[in-house]
């Protein structure tokens, strides 16, 4: 079954919160899903994986189809860090430097990619 399809009224008014400090649970995990799923709407693919814990994860970017355990490429981070990225409040070469972003694997860089129009 598919994940359920953030429309972009909900997923901008809830990335609006998060920016304006809200730090509720279910208001963080519109806005971090619906980064994501921004994301693989612009690198569709399977040759990454970026998690999000707990609130979400995706595959994306184009390459070899990754189907079984660990993928080769994972990026992993907190929701704030994933937030600040995605939207451009911080670079992914500070976030990375900072120690705050996991990236493994040859296609793990995904700062041609952000930030995300939102």
């Amino acid at each position: 079954m598919p994940a359920r399809r953030i429309e972009i009224a909900d997923g901008r008014a809830a990335l609006a919160a998060v920016e304006a400090g809200d730090t509720a649970r279910p208001v963080t995990a519109t806005a971090v899903r619906y980064l994501l799923q921004l994301l693989d709407e612009k690198a569709p693919g399977n040759s990454v994986e970026v998690r999000v814990p707990p609130f979400g994860a995706v595959q994306v970017v184009q390459g070899p189809r990754h189907t079984r355990g660990t993928p080769p490429n994972v990026v992993e981070m907190d929701a704030a860090t994933w937030v600040a990225v995605a939207t451009g409040a911080q670079t992914w070469t500070d976030a990375v430097a900072a120690g705050r972003v996991s990236a493994s694997g040859v296609r793990a860089d995904l700062s041609d990619l952000l930030p995300l129009r939102t």
